[in-house]
């Protein structure tokens, strides 16, 4: 028996404009954006849709951004008849994962990603990090180049076979990535620097995972109703006793997607369904998994290009 899972997009996949075919065409999408903007205090919605793109890329705003596109396009994909049997995210897209499996409230999830952005854009503000998405080589060449670089810069997003992003001080994330593509054995390696704001999943958020922690002691989680995958094991998540633990824990790991797709694969997930901007994630299941379905929802026409 097939099994769906949902899979929410993380930061870096942001754009001008997302989320305003879904917010026009549902009520309830108008809903979840009304909860955004009232947690927020302010309109995150026209900067969604209306930037500008310098706004919208800053940290503090591309993150409940993001987590609002997703959010509205799961009630979208509801409206649908959307079913599914488990939820993951990448990075902050666990964020929206938390609230379509029912561990938070959509409102606590907004508040917890406020907390979250407004944590990791002061850190970014006081440390100077840059990510680099590295294609082409093997995971053992990005770690023995990073191992060999001065300064601090280690893998932080394992996303796929053939892609892994590095994170670390700026200057030692471009010297790294500069070495990776002089030393791979890869007959092709493609360096795109990431449209982030500093080196997510590194020790450089340590104060970011400290604060949200104390945060989060104040949110009530409870158990998934749906199957729920972890970044930071890259399996199933069972036990949502330790959640303020877990989530500062997930700031300064990395993140294990490759891990977890192997592992849902493994129990029966055929069909992935990306909610939320960009198809990054759907083409990281195509790249990772054999034999399944992967589409995305970030609009109208791929909304209804999934429910064919």
């Amino acid at each position: 028996m097939s099994k769906t899972m949902l899979l929410f997009s993380g930061q870096g996949s942001q754009y001008v404009g997302m989320g305003k075919e879904l917010y026009d065409s549902s009520n309830s999408a108008k809903a979840v954006a009304k909860t955004a903007c009232e947690v927020l205090g302010r309109d995150i919605c026209s900067i969604m849709f209306s930037g500008p793109e310098q706004e919208l890329n800053k940290t503090v705003n591309s993150q409940p951004a993001i987590m609002l596109c997703s959010l509205m396009a799961l009630e979208c994909a509801k409206e649908k008849g959307l079913e599914f049997d488990g939820v993951a995210g990448h990075s902050l897209g666990e964020y929206a994962a938390l609230a379509a499996s029912g561990v938070v409230s959509v409102q606590d999830g907004f508040r917890l990603i406020k907390a979250r952005a407004e944590a990791m854009q002061k850190a970014a503000d006081e440390n100077d990090g840059a990510m680099y998405a590295i294609i082409g080589p093997t995971v053992q060449e990005i770690e023995t180049a990073c191992e060999n670089t001065q300064g601090y810069v280690v893998p932080v997003n394992y996303n796929s076979p053939v892609q892994t992003v590095i994170a670390g001080e700026s200057a030692a994330a471009e010297a790294a990535a500069k070495l990776i593509s002089e030393t791979s054995s890869a007959k092709r390696v493609k360096v795109v620097k990431l449209k982030v704001s500093s080196a997510f999943h590194s020790k450089l958020m340590q104060t970011a995972a400290d604060e949200l922690s104390e945060f989060a002691k104040k949110i009530d989680f409870k158990t998934a109703e749906k199957e729920f995958y972890s970044n930071v094991s890259g399996e199933k998540l069972t036990d949502f006793s330790a959640m303020p633990k877990l989530l500062a824990k997930h700031i300064v790991s990395p993140v294990k997607f490759t891990s977890e797709l192997a592992a849902m694969h493994k129990t029966g997930y055929t069909d992935y369904i990306e909610l939320g901007p960009g198809k990054v994630l759907t083409g990281l299941v195509k790249k990772t998994l054999d034999d399944v379905r992967a589409v995305n929802v970030e609009n109208v026409e791929t909304l209804a290009k999934a429910f064919e």
